[in-house]
């Protein structure tokens, strides 16, 4: 479709909500075991879309099912270092009966797309491919080079999509020095005439581990000291419920300042009640950014009620500040204890990059020219992203997936969250805004 029923030429803010919902529809669920569906059905979509326009995509399967496409736009001047877009196509699962519009239907309702991925970034994707489509159809090449990156597996880890990519086909990434992809860009309304625009420039690391208590098996009607249920269980707890002491990187530090001076007060971290009260619905986002945590999200032990078990485990999720693993590490084994075998499943670096260059300049003036009120500041994500895996190639990484959110928006609880949605207005002003990045790039 290259016009509207009247004639008029289709731009990217027409067709950015429809992208939105097929891939809504595509259900690529990621259970990290290889059980869900797989993402080749959207990377044959989004290959699909881009061959339209006249790119030559490619499709990397690492295991069957688990497939990314990749493709490179020719810029204006390709002697200039090359910018990688990059998104994600897995998703977390969903039950449909929590919901309130079915996670795989991509149904529009009160202004906005719903669905698994809506947010968290089926969102960014299709921003992505409408941009990319205009420009192509309209015959706009941007100033330097763009490799574009569907990948597969970034819930997981990125084991079969990023990582795989970096490690078998780094050839694909020649000549790119910076990125931009999720969990950034959105909007986080001060006042009427304040909006800052929160760019993830920071991303704190991971060990995902497994906890592992040996003890004696027995009758279950018999006096047992040695039990390993009883010995983990003590050592959870502690761990679930130990307050990591305040570290504040330079990001969060400036992110602070920032919204201070917004506020028009000064924010204390160590008062952290006080911070995140100001916060609203980013608090979530923001707060587990001030401190390194470990919560424990999985128990397993035994097979019958009379058998005392000889062996209990339990999993983690372990998440470190940049420039404080080795404390993280120090402080697990101390609140754990000498009886608690801690081994990784699979662990990650922490990221940090500044907040300055002709980079972060486009994407204020992107923003700047579409919200008066807008600016740019950076932060920290308390996740991770595929930005680890193209760090290793030496890429630095932003989260800009720009969008211009209503303030009562739960944005942060959209995440891996029930009723994920992202409002339509939304899409078409990261479409407005992601052009006219590029452009200043």
């Amino acid at each position: 479709m290259n016009e509207t029923d009247t004639g008029r030429r289709v731009t990217g803010e027409d067709e950015v909500v429809d992208l939105c919902r097929e891939l809504i529809r595509i259900d690529t669920s990621n259970f990290g075991d290889h059980s869900g569906p797989g993402e080749r059905k959207a990377a044959e979509y989004v290959a699909e879309k881009l061959a339209e326009v006249g790119l030559e995509p490619q499709i990397f399967e690492s295991h069957p099912g688990r497939a990314s496409t990749v493709a490179r736009i020719e810029g204006e001047d390709p002697s200039r270092p090359a910018l990688l877009i990059h998104g994600h196509t897995d998703v977390v699962p969903a039950n449909a009966v929590d919901w309130t519009h079915h996670p795989f239907s991509g149904e529009v309702a009160d202004g906005c797309v719903w669905g698994r991925g809506a947010v968290d970034m089926k969102d960014m994707d299709a921003m992505t491919l409408a941009v990319v489509r205009d420009r192509l159809r309209s015959g706009r090449k941007p100033p330097r080079d763009i490799v574009l990156a569907f990948l597969a597996d970034e819930e997981a880890g990125g084991t079969y999509g990023a990582k795989h990519l970096v490690k078998n086909h780094a050839d694909l990434f020649e000549g790119v020095t910076e990125a931009i992809s999720e969990v950034g860009g959105f909007s986080f309304t001060v006042n009427e005439q304040r909006r800052l625009y929160l760019i993830q420039t920071a991303e704190k690391g991971m060990h995902w581990m497994k906890l592992t208590v040996a003890g004696t098996a027995g009758h279950g009607s018999m006096i047992h000291r040695d039990n390993a249920i009883t010995e983990l269980s003590e050592a959870v707890a502690r761990l679930g419920r130990h307050q990591f002491p305040v570290r504040v990187t330079q990001t969060t530090r400036a992110f602070l300042d920032e919204l201070g001076d917004a506020l028009g007060t000064t924010l204390d971290p160590e008062d952290m009640e006080g911070t995140l009260a100001r916060l609203g619905g980013i608090a979530k986002l923001i707060g587990a950014t001030l401190r390194n945590t470990a919560n424990p999200t999985q128990l397993g032990a035994g097979y019958k009620v009379n058998v005392i078990p000889g062996e209990a485990t339990a999993h983690v999720d372990g998440r470190f500040l940049p420039g404080f693993e080795e404390e993280f590490l120090a402080d697990l084994d101390k609140i754990l204890g000498p009886n608690v075998r801690r081994e990784d499943v699979h662990c990650d670096k922490a990221l940090e990059t500044s907040f300055d260059g002709a980079i972060v300049d486009a994407m204020q003036s992107a923003l700047l020219a579409e919200d008066p009120a807008a600016k740019a500041v950076p932060y920290m994500l308390s996740g991770g992203t595929d930005a680890k895996s193209f760090d290793d190639l030496g890429i630095r990484g932003f989260g800009f997936a720009p969008l211009k959110l209503p303030p009562e928006l739960d944005f942060a609880g959209m995440f891996h969250g029930v009723d994920e949605r992202v409002p339509v207005d939304g899409l078409k002003f990261g479409v407005r805004v992601l052009d006219r990045f590029i452009d200043a790039s």
